[in-house]
């Protein structure tokens, strides 16, 4: 590991995420990560989808939690011959590289400090409460434990509730009003938009002018077990022959 990942790793912005793939995606987090922290970025999330037949999403943001385009496509070009030459996934797949977004994941304990005071959705792998979904207002972080905020107490009851961090399997912040001002007002959150295609400029946002665009998501193709990118054979829409097609998105 270089000191530059070893840093990353220390660092207090970069403290170890709390929710962790399983399977293929952990596969694909467990390549991806040290490169990304040899970039500057940290890794938010790995999913694996079947979403136009395979699908791997790398979410990822710098320490400050900013990612724009250009972020995207430079963690592309670093990731792809990466996850070429590692291969975790047997079969063709799009790869998808993009930013939190807005209603981002919360998946560091930091997450949830820095967003104190919005609104999140949490879900706990055991039952707290007779309950494992939980939605109110971020208090902050004390003891090992996020503090939430609920509405929907009984008159009479505690609105605050302690869930452990170790015990958290998903959350993420709700987007509301105050949230997307507050993100913006950061930067550290791009604004909602569509994929864009391989040859497309990412300087130019297809929606201009359309309103918010949430995250940052870029496509780019590359070669299936090593096919030339300069093959500008047909192609059935359904079936990729590319083992990778990486895509930038605003969240």
């Amino acid at each position: 590991m270089t000191d530059r990942a070893q840093t990353a790793q220390d660092d207090t912005a970069d403290e170890r995420r709390l929710l962790i793939e399983t399977g293929v995606a952990a596969r694909v987090a467990a390549i991806v990560e040290p490169a990304l922290a040899d970039l500057g970025f940290r890794l938010v999330r790995v999913k694996v989808s079947g979403l136009n037949g395979c699908t791997v999403q790398i979410m990822a943001e710098r320490p400050d939690g900013t990612m724009t385009v250009e972020d995207c496509e430079a963690v592309s070009r670093a990731l792809s011959p990466v996850l070429d030459l590692e291969d975790p996934i047997e079969r063709a797949y799009n790869l998808e590289i993009s930013s939190p977004g807005i209603d981002r994941p919360l998946v560091r304990a930091g997450d949830f400090s820095r967003w104190a005071g919005y609104e999140a959705k949490v879900e706990t792998a055991l039952p707290v409460d007779g309950r494992k979904r939980f939605r109110g207002v971020i208090r902050g972080v004390t003891d090992d434990a996020v503090v939430l905020d609920l509405p929907d107490v009984k008159d009479g009851a505690e609105p605050l509730v302690r869930l452990r961090l170790a015990d958290l399997a998903d959350a993420r912040l709700v987007l509301t009003d105050a949230l997307i001002r507050e993100a913006l007002r950061r930067g550290g959150s791009p604004q909602t938009g569509d994929s864009l295609p391989a040859d497309a400029d990412p300087s130019v946002d297809p929606q201009d002018g359309a309103g918010p665009r949430p995250n940052h998501l870029l496509h780019a193709d590359k070669g299936a077990r090593r096919q030339s990118r300069s093959d500008k054979s047909p192609r059935k829409p359904t079936t990729p022959r590319l083992k990778q097609k990486t895509s930038f998105k605003e969240e």
